[in-house]
């Protein structure tokens, strides 16, 4: 966890700052917010910026969304008014901490923005093999592909790896490659000199000089786009990238790693993936089990994410009870650890009594985990895919897509990857017809409860 505080360190921010450090922060200082934009376009990353409210957050916020720069803000003052607590929100950040500082809002503050501090919680066999060998290649340079369903763990399984390496004590620096526009996504990885393109206002270092000496994760590398794929091969072979704009290459030394929950040898036989990336990401490759394979750790992961949704909520950590530990060890988890961590965090909430019980373990929709023999989105969909299959006759082609799309979509919950792997298409695919569709005027589902939204309400 990396904060960068942009004020002045007297006084209370400078508690502030060590109560930081005691939780584990890694924390660097500055004066003002050009001298933070200057820090950050250098390569110097932050997974949370502690502003003094003294300082023009509006012009920060403002700055690092022109800039691409995606790290939350939390503003902190004296003495603040209502007021200014508000106006600090309405100008970019995400909470507001008041001085003196409570240790146990710093903390909770810092939980909530981190990922890097879940354990790698491995019980059952089926896992403890995979981490076997993650522990035997954790300390070469390799590159590693890490592979398994979504919600599987994968990027827990990286940063497992980076802990395990002889990069430890660098930088672990991760990018979604599908979250990100390709048009943008060449310059997040590599970088951009000044006038490079509309909105290049200053020198920026990517990821790839940002985790220089350290790790790089490339999740989700199967939505990059074939240009951009042999860019990424003459980075990995040559160990050297050139900025967008840039006159000369820069040398870096990094670990990669990298994620997929598809199948990249059938991505190379369909000619969406350069088979000699494939050939040098994956030297070793680790393949996550679904959490339905692995039913030793989910009685182990409950327990933990119920604690630790207590403690960030400020409730009492309650057990689980005997009859919701049977609920829990008896449903498939289509959507692996992700959809069992979401299950315990509105259990947490839910709960009454001195136990979380059955009652409290609900789907999204609100419906009990244990009402009925769970089915697998796997089998929703393909069902809704038969149903539309029969009514197509007399239908355009493009009706019938986009009919079998949305059904999919909705029969997910409105998840994007588990209806493009269903689907067979790239989650990019599915997102620009998605997009397509709304600026028609078409419901699309909405990720995580199964409802619908205009487009505009996804981004």
């Amino acid at each position: 966890m990396r904060v960068l505080i942009i004020g002045s360190l007297g006084g209370q921010l400078g508690e502030a700052t060590k109560i930081a450090m005691n939780n584990g922060a890694k924390v660097a200082h500055v004066e003002n917010v050009d001298s933070a934009l200057q820090a950050l376009r250098a390569g110097q990353g932050a997974d949370l910026l502690m502003v003094d409210i003294g300082n023009d957050i509006s012009s920060l916020a403002k700055a690092l969304k022109t800039e691409r720069i995606h790290v939350p803000i939390v503003a902190c003052g004296v003495s603040a008014t209502p007021a200014s607590a508000a106006g600090a929100i309405r100008a970019g950040a995400k909470e507001y901490i008041p001085l003196p500082p409570d240790a146990e809002l710093i903390a909770a503050v810092l939980a909530a923005v981190a990922n890097d501090d879940r354990p790698m919680i491995a019980r059952d066999p089926a896992i403890r093999q995979v981490v076997s060998l993650a522990d035997q290649v954790a300390k070469s340079n390799a590159s590693i592909l890490i592979t398994g369903e979504s919600g599987s763990g994968k990027e827990v399984m990286a940063r497992y790896v980076h802990d395990k390496s002889k990069r430890a004590s660098k930088a672990f620096i991760s990018i979604n490659c599908a979250a990100i526009p390709d048009n943008l996504l060449e310059s997040e990885l590599f970088g951009h000199e000044k006038g490079a393109f509309t909105g290049a206002v200053a020198r920026r270092i990517g990821k790839f000089e940002e985790a220089d000496g350290g790790t790089l994760l490339l999740d989700e590398i199967s939505e990059m786009d074939a240009r951009l794929q042999a860019k990424l091969l003459r980075a990995i072979q040559e160990r050297e990238i050139d900025r967008v704009g840039g006159a000369r290459p820069v040398k870096v030394d990094i670990r990669i790693l990298a994620t997929s929950n598809r199948d990249l040898i059938k991505a190379v036989q369909d000619g969406s993936f350069r088979e000699d990336l494939l050939f040098r990401l994956n030297v070793v490759n680790l393949k996550l089990p679904p959490l339905r394979d692995r039913p030793g750790d989910i009685a182990a992961l409950a327990d933990y994410f119920a604690a630790r949704y207590a403690a960030a909520n400020g409730v009492a950590n309650r057990p689980i009870s005997d009859t919701a530990r049977h609920v829990l060890l008896n449903r498939q988890w289509p959507g692996n650890v992700r959809e069992l961590e979401n299950a315990m965090h509105r259990a947490v909430l839910l709960a009454e009594g001195d136990e979380i019980g059955p009652d409290a373990l609900r789907a999204p929709d609100g419906s009990k985990l244990g009402d009925a023999a769970p089915r697998g989105v796997v089998e929703s969909a393909t069902e809704a895919a038969q149903v539309s299959a029969q009514s197509a006759v007399g239908s355009t082609v493009a009706q019938v897509e986009q009919d079998l799309i949305l059904d999919t979509l909705n029969h997910c919950l409105g998840n994007r990857t588990h209806a493009a792997n269903i689907l067979g298409i790239s989650i990019r695919t599915l997102r620009n017809k998605l997009k397509l569709y709304a600026d028609h005027g078409v419901s699309v589902p909405v990720p995580g409860n199964g409802g619908h939204a205009d487009i505009g309400a996804l981004a």
